[in-house]
């Protein structure tokens, strides 16, 4: 398959997931409200899924894809990399049984770490976050074998089953949240909406390992349990780990970094920035996350075959469809953020105040939104080539700034200060990158498609000045009824296609070369 026919199933599934999410969250905001349980709820949520994102996903994917395809292509079957799979699942269930008994038995320590002063000032409210965080923990083991499962099928080149079993996890909050909205609106509600909320997220996780796991089945290979062995290919995949835990999971111990500093922010704070985060994490999981996953094992047959020609075209390509579909969104969102979390979350125990301060804090994030994107597309090549050490010094850099900023703007702008910081962080690493990639002679960015990204960013600007013009006639009807704003966020959403749309056309942005470049196939 192409790469645009590959990132169009990975974020065309991975979008119904995030319209699910939407639901969720509108959801969440009407039954929760922002602080309170609301706080504990996102505290205890957030801790398996830094852990997921950090270890599972992000340290665990980077790693195995290449060392599994380089398996299938030195033996010509899957004989080879069957048994790779089967011995790092050996290794993988004791490891993440240990890890999680400790997790469970410390969580009040985990918890009080990063409890914000509304939860760990409140001794009820702080044990409930505790009892929500030990609930949602088991969550860990399930994924991060579901993920050995998605990366076996991404490696296949069966990207739609892993793309889909996000929706799971939003299925069953869905089901959780519905029935809190239905009882009584009070304290004892949300709390007992907070406890169903945890069994749903554990729950959703075994869903999702036994669905990756039938598909996985189905394309017929099959993991046997063995016993637990330390051979030369699992140490190689540790070795590999290590580094690109700090490499691959910057943006979720950047996520460590800001619950630590939100702990130190006013109670709702950690709803604001969750709220504005779903905002963010659209694209950015459509795209960033659907291109990273596309590109790597392509990238890693190519390599492995030592076509540097065709893995260069395919970094190329990833890097223009990246730009041609964040910068565009992250313009119109710094403009309209406000407007969506007002027509979208307003409501319930949610207040209008609530929502201008989450679009506030939108704004922030997605400043560094195709910088977060472009980090997903060029550190794959790096990790194609078991480079696993040169994203961790990278990453180091840009913690360090992001740090440094959240002291120097958190006690004067608040949550936004954290947002700004992150972005700032983000593009450092993406310029430290390019730059290494140049140096190590992996890759370098034609001038072509430098030209091309320029012209991408004019035709943004144009339409962010459409969209800045027509915000304030329709600011009252953001607040509106439930018709004022649908016609309100529609019009918001023509006038930024149509303008975009137009301006990309004159500027030559698209054309019928470039599509054609882009539908080409990957391997």
């Amino acid at each position: 398959m192409s790469l645009l026919k590959n990132v169009g199933t990975i974020g065309g599934l991975t979008g119904v997931s995030r319209v699910f999410g939407f639901a969720r969250d509108m959801l969440l905001a009407r039954v929760l409200g922002a602080g309170g349980v609301a706080d504990a709820w996102q505290l205890a949520f957030q801790l398996p899924n830094i852990f997921r994102r950090l270890f599972a996903e992000g340290a665990f994917a980077s790693a195995f894809v290449p060392l599994f395809n380089r398996r299938m292509k030195t033996e010509g079957d899957l004989s080879e990399a069957r048994r790779f799979g089967e011995d790092v699942l050996a290794v993988l269930i004791p490891t993440l049984i240990v890890f999680g008994a400790l997790a469970l038995i410390f969580m009040p320590w985990i918890a009080g770490l990063f409890a914000n002063e509304g939860t760990a000032g409140d001794a009820a409210l702080f044990d409930h976050a505790v009892l929500m965080a030990r609930i949602t923990f088991p969550y860990l083991l399930f994924m991060s074998l579901a993920t050995l499962c998605a990366a076996v099928l991404n490696s296949l080149s069966r990207f739609a089953a892993a793309a889909a079993a996000p929706i799971l996890l939003n299925i069953s909050l869905l089901v959780a949240l519905t029935w809190g909205a239905l009882q009584p609106d009070s304290e004892a509600t949300r709390i007992a909406t907070g406890f169903w909320l945890a069994v749903a997220v554990s729950v959703s996780g075994l869903l999702q390992l036994l669905w990756l796991g039938f598909f996985m089945h189905r394309a017929g290979f099959k993991l046997s349990l063995r016993l637990p062995r330390i051979t030369a290919g699992v140490k190689e995949l540790g070795v590999l780990i290590v580094p690109a835990v700090f490499g691959a999971g910057v943006y979720q111990i950047a996520r460590f970094i800001d619950l630590f500093f939100l702990s130190t922010l006013p109670d709702g704070s950690y709803t604001y920035l969750a709220m504005a985060d779903r905002w963010n994490q659209l694209p950015l999981g459509i795209i960033g996350i659907a291109l990273g996953t596309a590109i790597l094992p392509s990238l890693s047959r190519f390599l492995a075959r030592e076509e540097s020609d065709e893995a260069a075209r395919l970094q190329s390509n990833a890097i223009e469809l990246a730009m041609l579909l964040t910068l565009p969104a992250a313009v119109a969102l710094w403009i309209t953020g406000s407007a969506f979390t007002r027509v979208f979350f307003v409501g319930g125990a949610f207040t209008l105040e609530d929502a201008l301060v989450t679009g506030t804090v939108v704004g922030g994030l997605v400043i560094g939104l195709p910088a977060y994107v472009l980090v997903k597309v060029l550190t794959p090549n790096f990790f194609a080539r078991k480079d696993t050490r040169t994203p961790v010094f990278t990453a180091a850099a840009s913690l360090v700034v992001t740090v440094a900023l959240n002291f120097l703007l958190v006690p004067r702008l608040g949550v936004m200060g954290l947002a700004i910081a992150g972005s700032v962080g983000a593009w450092c690493n993406v310029a430290l990158l390019l730059m290494l990639l140049g140096t190590k002679g992996y890759f370098r960015l034609p001038g072509r498609i430098a030209g091309r990204i320029l012209r991408i960013a004019l035709a943004s600007a144009i339409m962010g000045g459409a969209l800045w013009l027509l915000m304030p006639p329709l600011d009252a009807w953001f607040s509106g009824s439930v018709i004022e704003r649908m016609v309100a966020i529609g019009a918001i959403i023509m006038a930024g296609l149509a303008s975009f749309g137009i301006a990309a056309a004159a500027l030559g942005v698209l054309d019928k070369g470039t599509v054609q470049r882009l539908m080409r196939r990957q391997a």
